[in-house]
């Protein structure tokens, strides 16, 4: 079942928690925000409820962040959504969903940091707290993500052939070179690696100027930590990536920073069409999407 079948609002929110958590049914409920595969809804000041609402993947990102998060958050340092209670499909709501807390902040698309220098080294400190080998059991991603960058190949050249054909990319040729130089880079060899998998600027959260949460972890997988090295090309401002990959622990080789450049490639074309086509999107497309990707790819180019 998805949005275009059920319409999830506050009263159906109260009604979920009076049936499988009273003890929280008597908190405030309001809509916090509608993302790609949930809906958020705040529970009070401190937790919120999660239900899927636009995918049907959406149900086991659910229950793996429920696996996953609770072990990963204190070894964190900034602040990340925990669940709390999973919470089983129902009659009156066919599918799982979370109770969890809150983390304040505003999505980096809607409030880029200012605080470049700080945030830079934030989000390496965060990284560098992330990217720990994982264990045997930990999930794969269905999506490529952490995995060999040329697998990546086609995905690219169809995000390029839109983006191209749509009027939405001045210099395609030297997008294609810092891809194609990025995926001739040798493949990762080390440990899988606990990552993110998906840092773009809805995923992280900003207060005064820096980062101060990490949000949505329905991407979270083991891999090559060159698929969360791409985010301070799309999350930093001019000049703060350097600094970034000065802070972040162990300094990753020249081979990792080469796929870095082509996971941040793709998640830069991926935020123009996204941001300014709506394609794979919301009608209307993200706005704020748009401007750090093309800040991104400008930066990419000039790095060839």
């Amino acid at each position: 079942m998805t949005h275009a079948e059920i319409g999830i609002t506050a009263e159906l929110v109260r009604d979920l928690l009076r049936d499988q958590h009273p003890d929280l049914a008597d908190r405030p409920v309001r809509l916090g925000a509608r993302g790609w595969d949930n809906q958020l809804w705040r529970l009070g000041d401190d937790l919120a409820v999660r239900l899927p609402w636009a995918t049907q993947a959406a149900d086991a990102l659910l229950r793996k962040e429920h696996a996953w998060l609770p072990a990963l958050a204190p070894h964190l340092p900034l602040q990340i959504p925990v669940p709390q209670r999973l919470s089983p499909p129902s009659e009156r709501f066919p599918r799982p969903w979370l109770v969890t807390t809150w983390v304040p902040g505003e999505p980096a698309d809607r409030a880029p940091v200012t605080r470049a220098a700080e945030a830079a080294d934030t989000l390496a400190a965060f990284l560098t707290a992330l990217h720990q080998p994982a264990p045997s059991g930990a999930p794969v991603s269905d999506y490529g993500r952490g995995g060999p960058l040329a697998d990546r190949a086609e995905g690219f050249a169809q995000q390029l052939a839109s983006a191209t054909e749509m009027g939405l990319i001045p210099d395609p040729d030297a997008v294609r070179a810092a891809w194609e130089d990025a995926a001739a880079a040798p493949e990762w060899t080390g440990p899988a690696l606990w990552l993110h998998g998906d840092l773009h600027p809805a995923n992280i959260l900003t207060a005064d100027g820096t980062f101060c949460g990490v949000i949505d972890f329905g991407a979270l997988c083991a891999g090559d930590p060159a698929c969360d090295l791409a985010a301070p090309w799309t999350l930093l401002p001019d000049g703060a990536a350097d600094r970034f990959y000065r802070a972040y622990q162990p300094a990753p080789d020249a081979a990792t920073l080469r796929r870095a450049r082509g996971w941040a490639v793709l998640r830069a074309l991926g935020g123009i069409l996204i941001g300014e086509a709506g394609v794979h999107g919301r009608p209307g497309g993200k706005p704020g999407w748009g401007p750090p990707a093309h800040a991104a790819l400008r930066r990419l180019i000039a790095t060839i």
